[in-house]
């Protein structure tokens, strides 16, 4: 099994001066070391308006820095908005590849459309058309990394002429997809598209079993990809907080890991908000004894932390991502649990991975072949066909040229 660790940037109030930078220079710290420590993946989200929840409107940026200052760790979005009030899709196939050449093709292209009024009100994406937006954003996102040129679109949510998108990414046709799951039936549109399951949820072994299940079966009977490429994989979020002592472990991340959830829940099932002054923190401390507490076998000693990981990957998932960074969790408190993980848990996951990828890609090429047979191509355009777009100059001067001859 891989791991991840996960950003959402959460800061929760009071907001005093410096804490969004030390916020992202801790982030940065961190994502190095755990490059050094050999974990596989950084995920960083894009959220926007989220105050408290998440500050990371512009993860391009922040995994732009992360892949300066790390060689290996696979840098992935979890997720990029693609409805294309929030992003074009242009610039969303810009932005992706210019990041997998800066880090040397390391990118994980991770897509989602959000559930959060603030975020869907504030771009003006309407509720009923978010999912039909991702997906005729996502399918052309995709062309326009893998064709040269892209012939141009006429489509509901977004059009834009025969244009050759740049650069291209190093990772060909494009980065590995993925799609932000907080349920099982994404689970289920996931496997039939062929992209990878971003599981935003936090279940149990039993439950993640019955996901992971659903997932390949569908792969292998049903998939028509909407990419270029497949990329079967399930990721699972765990909680995370590990020392030597259960006491401390839960002392050092079981707040910050229920005000995750709870500032969640604010933004996506039961808040009101008012920008700018609504103080969530404080909401959570008047409710924290009432709260209960779901989802957090990944906070304890070593050995509690490897049987909960033991469980994931007897179920098939691929890879855990660890949400270590939750409401005031402490920097140096997260950089010491990332240390014990990568010395005491982790060498046992890792010791046959590469078998287990060898051996899944073995047992999946057939159906992958299956399943590209059955996509449907964008049809390139002939030479001939290719537009040619005169310079502005060139036409303001051609104009000039026909009024002066009319004239005449």
């Amino acid at each position: 099994m891989r791991f991840g660790i996960f950003y959402e940037h959460q800061l929760p109030r009071p907001w005093n001066e410096g804490d969004e930078l030390k916020l992202f220079q801790d982030a940065l710290d961190q994502v190095e070391l755990a490059d050094n420590l050999g974990i596989d993946h950084a995920w960083e989200v894009e959220h926007h308006f989220l105050e408290e929840y998440s500050h990371s409107s512009a993860p391009e940026v922040f995994l732009a820095a992360c892949s300066q200052r790390t060689k290996n760790i696979r840098l992935g979005h979890g997720i990029t908005l693609m409805p294309p009030n929030y992003n074009h899709p242009a610039r969303v196939a810009e932005r992706i590849a210019t990041l997998d050449l800066v880090s040397k093709g390391r990118v994980e292209w991770g897509t989602g459309e959000s559930s959060a009024l603030l975020e869907l009100g504030g771009y003006g994406v309407p509720v009923g058309e978010k999912r039909s937006q991702w997906r005729e954003a996502v399918e052309q996102c995709a062309n326009m990394m893998a064709m040269d040129p892209y012939p141009g679109y006429e489509g509901e949510f977004f059009s834009m002429p025969c244009r050759n998108v740049v650069p291209k990414p190093v990772q060909r046709p494009h980065p590995p997809l993925w799609v932000a799951c907080s349920n099982r039936e994404t689970i289920k549109l996931a496997a039939r598209l062929g992209i990878g399951a971003l599981t935003f949820a936090f279940v149990d072994p039993a439950e993640a079993k019955q996901w992971v299940d659903d997932y390949y079966r569908i792969f292998k009977e049903e998939c028509v990809p909407i990419g270029h490429a497949v990329n079967p994989n399930i990721c699972m979020v765990s909680s995370f907080s590990v020392h030597r002592d259960e006491e401390e472990a839960r002392k050092r991340g079981l707040d910050g890991f229920r005000f995750f959830g709870y500032a969640l829940g604010h933004h996506y099932i039961f808040g009101e908000h008012k920008p700018g002054r609504t103080n969530i923190w404080s909401d959570f401390e008047a409710a924290r004894d009432t709260l209960p507490v779901n989802g957090a076998g990944g906070i304890g000693t070593p050995d509690q932390l490897r049987a909960h990981l033991r469980g994931f990957a007897e179920t098939g998932v691929d890879q855990v991502a660890f949400i270590q960074q939750g409401g005031n969790n402490r920097h140096e408190h997260i950089c010491e649990a990332l240390d014990l993980f990568a010395s005491d848990v982790m060498p046992e996951f890792k010791e046959y991975e590469a078998e287990r990828q060898a051996k899944k890609a073995e047992e999946l090429a057939p159906y992958i072949e299956k399943a590209m047979s059955r996509k449907v191509f964008m049809k390139e355009l002939a030479d001939e066909d290719i537009p040619d777009v005169v310079a502005l100059g060139r036409q303001i001067v051609d104009q000039g040229t026909k009024k002066t001859q009319s004239a005449d």
